[in-house]
């Protein structure tokens, strides 16, 4: 048959692979569920391969781009998971000290595309910081079944720790200026939230499709937000309208995005759920959201 496209894919199609990512279905439920929609000369292989991520040939910024210097560090997390290693990335011709960016991954680990984000970050004018939590069993293990398995050994309160001790460590990073946000992609969207609860100098936090702090913390939040939500992320989306209710009641800043048609996870290039429209105006409404707070 001719080569698979994303407008091929039916939208439940779509759900049982959020379902499956996010571990609410195991593998073998995933694949005979997604027999079903295996038709009209459409394998259950083929499809599947289909909607797994393509870490080698989607990387926009390799990690030898001349633009960037990144290099593998260890900080701790006394309150977390004590070591913790993490990705540094400053653009190479940096001539002063930049803003920081804690650049925060999904529920896997430090995979490829999350070191690539936080590249892009870099090349944005920032110096990003991107923490891997499975630090403590291993460290991202090369694929993300793998990944997901390790991540749900840890306590996710255990990992927040870890994040906002990155934050703390690129905040009086040589190269940084004093000014730090997060920005961070479904797991890592809750943990960007959570961080505008837990930290009270943190300078901007950007949550991509994530779970919302409870709506009690809310006052405790002192960092501008900037959300960006998929139109068909029901699972997430459904816990927006009492966090805005509670935002607005204690006149925080914050903007929100809600982009037509899209799926959660619609800023992952490697994977077909990828809006390239969507992502692209988000990555640069959040690049100015940072240039705004972390300058």
């Amino acid at each position: 048959m001719d080569e698979l496209k994303k407008e091929d894919i039916k939208q439940e199609v779509f759900d049982l692979y959020d379902d499956y990512a996010h571990n609410r279905i195991n593998r073998r439920d995933f694949m005979q569920k997604l027999s079903i929609y295996a038709v009209g000369g459409l394998t259950v292989g083929s499809l599947a391969s289909f909607l797994m991520p393509d870490y080698r040939s989607k990387v926009q910024l390799t990690a030898d781009d001349p633009r960037i210097i990144s290099e593998y560090i260890t900080y701790q997390s006394p309150k977390g998971g004590g070591p913790i290693k993490a990705l540094l990335s400053i653009p190479a011709d940096a001539k002063k000290r930049l803003g920081g960016v804690v650049v925060v991954h999904e529920n896997r680990g430090l995979n490829p595309h999350i070191e690539d984000v936080a590249r892009r970050a870099a090349l944005a004018g920032f110096i990003s910081l991107a923490p891997d939590a499975l630090t403590p069993l291993g460290g991202y293990p090369g694929t993300d079944d793998e990944g997901r398995t390790l991540q749900s050994q840890r306590d996710r309160n255990e990992m927040l720790e870890d994040f906002i001790a990155a934050h703390d460590y690129l905040k009086n990073h040589k190269n940084c200026n004093g000014k730090a946000g997060v920005v961070g992609f479904c797991f890592g969207g809750w943990i960007s939230n959570m961080m505008a609860v837990r930290i009270p100098d943190l300078a901007a936090a950007v949550p991509f499709y994530g779970g919302q702090a409870p709506v009690e913390d809310v006052p405790q939040i002192k960092a501008p937000l900037l959300l960006h939500f998929a139109e068909h992320d029901t699972r997430v989306n459904e816990g927006w309208p009492a966090y805005e209710e509670a935002l607005k009641a204690h006149n925080k800043k914050y903007t929100a995005h809600f982009y037509p048609g899209t799926n959660h996870g619609f800023h992952n290039d490697t994977t077909p759920r990828y809006d390239k429209a969507a992502a692209e105006l988000a990555w640069q409404r959040t690049v100015d959201f940072f240039n705004q707070h972390l300058k």
